[in-house]
């Protein structure tokens, strides 16, 4: 569990720190915010397929070992 929250933590700051970066450029928080998770949408199904594979075995994983 703890490994998921530092997990989840990481890629917040990391976020931030892009929004951060994206707002001092001069964008505005709805751009910053699309910039954020533009690398999401442009995927193809494939890839999706297999993003959220390893979602499924990271989250069985954890649900067999607790």
């Amino acid at each position: 569990m703890k490994i998921m929250a530092i997990s989840l933590l990481i890629m917040g700051c990391l976020m931030a720190f892009s929004l951060g970066i994206d707002i001092f450029q001069g964008f505005d928080v709805s751009q910053a915010l699309y910039n954020a998770v533009s690398p999401f949408r442009v995927m193809e199904v494939a890839e999706l397929f297999v993003l959220f594979f390893f979602f499924f075995f990271f989250l069985l994983n954890l649900y067999i070992f607790l």
